[in-house]
C-alpha cells in the first residue's frame, strides 16, 4: 500500500500583470495556508517521505512552506512536468520513484490536473481549492505498479476552510 497526498498550490498573487503564469509568487493568503496544511499533515502523522512540486514559483513555495511544518527532511524534487500537467503526466511521474521506501509521497501542483488526478485514481470527482490537500491511498507496492487503471480510495480531504486556525 502507498498513499499519495495530492496539494494543490497555495493561493497565489496576481498584482504584477507583467510576470509569466509560471512566476506568479504567492499571496499573503497563500502564504498563511501553506504552512498550515503542512502543520496539519505532521498533526496526522503523514509526513510525505518524498514531495514533488511543479516548477511554477507559487507550487514550489508551496511545497517548501508544507515542508517546513511538517518536519519534512528531504529534499523536494522540481520539475518542470508537473506545471500544468495532466492526470498521465502525474502517474508517469509517480511511476518513476526508483526508492520503493517512498510510502508517503506527495505532490503538488495545479487544477485541472490535480482535480483529473483525484478522479482518476479513486473515482471521486472532489473540487480541490488552493491549498487543498487529499490523501490517496494506492493498492500497489511498488510505485512503478501505478497507472491510470489503478483504483485507490479518497481517506480524506481538508482545505484551508475547513480546519480551524
Amino acid at each position: 500500500m502507498k498513499t499519495l497526498i495530492i496539494m494543490r498550490h497555495a493561493k497565489s498573487s496576481w498584482d504584477q500583470t507583467n510576470l509569466a503564469d509560471h512566476d506568479r509568487p504567492l499571496k499573503k493568503r497563500g502564504e498563511r495556508d501553506a504552512p498550515r496544511m503542512g502543520e496539519l499533515l505532521l498533526d496526522e502523522d503523514l509526513t510525505p517521505d518524498l514531495i514533488i512540486s511543479s516548477s511554477a514559483k507559487r507550487a514550489v513555495a508551496t511545497a517548501e512552506a508544507a515542508a517546513d511544518a511538517c518536519d519534512y527532511a528531504g529534499n523536494i524534487v522540481v520539475t518542470r512536468n508537473l506545471y500544468h500537467a495532466d492526470p498521465d503526466t502525474f502517474i508517469d511521474e509517480l511511476q518513476g520513484i526508483t526508492d520503493q521506501s517512498s510510502v508517503v509521497v506527495m505532490v503538488v501542483g495545479h487544477n485541472p490536473g490535480l482535480e483529473e488526478l483525484l478522479e482518476e485514481l479513486t473515482g471521486v470527482w472532489q473540487r480541490l481549492p488552493t491549498a487543498a490537500i487529499a490523501i490517496v491511498n494506492l493498492p500497489v507496492n511498488s510505485w512503478e505498479e501505478l497507472n491510470d487503471m489503478t483504483r485507490g480510495s479518497l481517506v480524506n480531504l481538508w482545505t484551508p476552510k475547513s480546519i480551524a486556525g
